[in-house]
Order: C-alpha cells, then structure tokens, then sequence
C-alpha cells in the first residue's frame, strides 16, 4: 500500500498563502535546491492530490510551463477533490466530489509507488483526522507573514515524531514527520 505524503511551503509563523491567496514568497527561496528536491520527490509519487484552489493554480500553470517538472506535473495521475468543479481539460485528471477519506483510502491502497498531497490545507485538513497521512514533509520558509491561511486548522491534537530535518542555503528548513505509534 502506498503512502500519503502531505508536501507544503510554509511560512515561520505557519501560512500556506498570504492574504488575497498571496504565494509570491514561495519565489524568495525557490532555486536549485528546492528544484532538486521536488524533481526527487516527483520521481517518488505515484499520483498528486489537490484540492479545488490548488488544482486551479496548478491546472493554470503547469500546462503551458516547460521543464522536468512541468513534464512530471503534466503526465502524473492527478486527483482532485471538489464539490464544484466536475471536469478537467488537464492531462491525467481524475475528479472526485464524495466520499473523500473513503477514495483516499482507496487510492492508497491501488497505487503502487506513494502519493503526494501539494498544497491543498483544507483537503489536507480533512484527511488528518482519518490518519490518512502517512508522512508531513514541510518547507518552512524564514519569512513572517503575520495572516493569510494556515496550513493546520483546529481539530484533534496528533502527535507526531521526526524523521528528518535539513536546511538549506535559502534559509528554509526541510522537516519531514510521521505520525507516532499510539502508546
């Protein structure tokens, strides 16, 4: 059975996007590194899951984009949930309305390489009390930006364990984590 793995930039004080959807400080660290690791990861991913606002930026950007990972973004199964937007143009996309913990549950256990949740913290917030996500991989960027969305909405307190934490020269920090064993 493959994993979950939930991928997102965030910002120090705990933001997936700025007020307005704002996510033009992703581009303050992008480069080389973090280039290198999302080719990595993408070369890992047997399938993405997005929800609605992330599949729309997405399905805006990648189609038209060129490079190694816009061909990943382009050929990989892509799952969408969202209660109104029903069809997509965008190669590889499967759309799904209801049911949403049972069809992730379901996916997990038909693919045979781990899925990837990109962005999408209101799908993810969904999936989180379900144990539906095997792994948190986050980037935390060193910027402050004091409102916007957060990447964790309230709910059941989950412990979780580190595996890994690598920073890189742009100052982000790479955090990978796991739900620990009950006890």
């Amino acid at each position: 059975m493959a994993k979950l793995i939930m991928w997102n930039l965030m910002t120090l004080d705990g933001f997936v996007e700025g007020p307005n959807r704002d996510i033009s400080w992703h581009s303050d660290v992008w480069g080389e590194e973090l280039e290198q690791l999302s080719i990595k990861q993408l070369n890992e991913a047997g399938g993405l899951l997005f929800g609605r606002i992330t599949y729309e930026l997405m399905a805006g950007h990648w189609p038209s984009a060129t490079g190694a990972v816009a061909d990943f973004m382009n050929a990989a199964p892509k799952y969408v949930f969202s209660r109104t937007v029903k069809k997509s143009d965008w190669n590889n996309t499967r759309m799904f309305s209801a049911d949403v913990p049972e069809t992730v549950g379901r996916l997990k256990r038909d693919s045979a390489k781990d899925l990837f949740l990109f962005g999408s913290a209101d799908l993810a917030g969904g999936l989180i009390p379900h144990g539906l996500i095997d792994e948190f991989r986050i980037a935390v960027n060193p910027i402050i930006l004091g409102g916007g969305t957060p990447l964790f909405k309230p709910g059941e307190k989950i412990k979780l364990r580190l595996i890994d934490s690598r920073p890189l020269s742009t100052g982000v920090v790479i955090l990978r984590y796991a739900p620990a064993a009950a006890s």
